[in-house]
């Protein structure tokens, strides 16, 4: 999109409905265009908007948030999709549970994954909250997109050569 010109765009992820002005300078509403595409998408068009997004503090996370994954074909998203994942809940920095799935309409703590802590780290240039998992070699990068949403950048060696798996959580 031009500079001059916007696009009016309403989309709903589950119980949530947002409302923005889409322009190619706000990488914000960028990443939101992506979440409400869906289907296939290219990892390097998100890791180009997610390098733009803001870092976020850790007070933003705290409370239980859902999750969402998007299909690049990284084997992150299957398996997420396999184990019904539900989100993350983040009760304070010394406490998370990283993997949360629905059993039974309940959210619950995949203990198999354990838990997780909070640090400021810098991934790609930009300080940001980040959540590393205590059972697993991984670490989440966090960036702030709006009040509702924000985006995640999966760091791993666990998946081998399938590079940086992107998500998002939103409430």
């Amino acid at each position: 999109l031009s500079s001059n010109i916007s696009l009016h765009l309403l989309y709903e992820i589950p119980d949530i409905e947002y409302t923005f002005i889409m322009s190619a300078s706000v990488p914000n509403d960028e990443f939101v265009a992506l979440v409400a595409k869906g289907g296939k998408l290219n990892e390097s068009e998100i890791e180009a908007i997610y390098n733009k997004l803001p870092a976020l503090p850790f007070a933003f996370l705290r409370g239980e948030w859902k999750g969402g994954s998007f299909d690049t074909g990284h084997p992150g998203h299957n398996q997420l999709l396999t184990m019904n994942w539900a989100g993350k809940t983040f009760h304070s920095t010394e406490s998370v549970d990283p993997i949360v799935m629905l059993k039974d309409g309940k959210r619950v703590c995949n203990e198999e994954w354990g838990h997780a802590v909070l640090r400021e780290v810098r991934f790609r240039d930009v300080v940001s909250t980040a959540m590393i998992y205590d059972k697993h070699p991984i670490i989440d990068h966090f960036r702030y997109v709006n009040d509702k949403l924000i985006a995640g950048a999966m760091d791993t060696s666990a998946f081998g050569e399938a590079g940086t798996y992107y998500f998002y959580l939103y409430r």
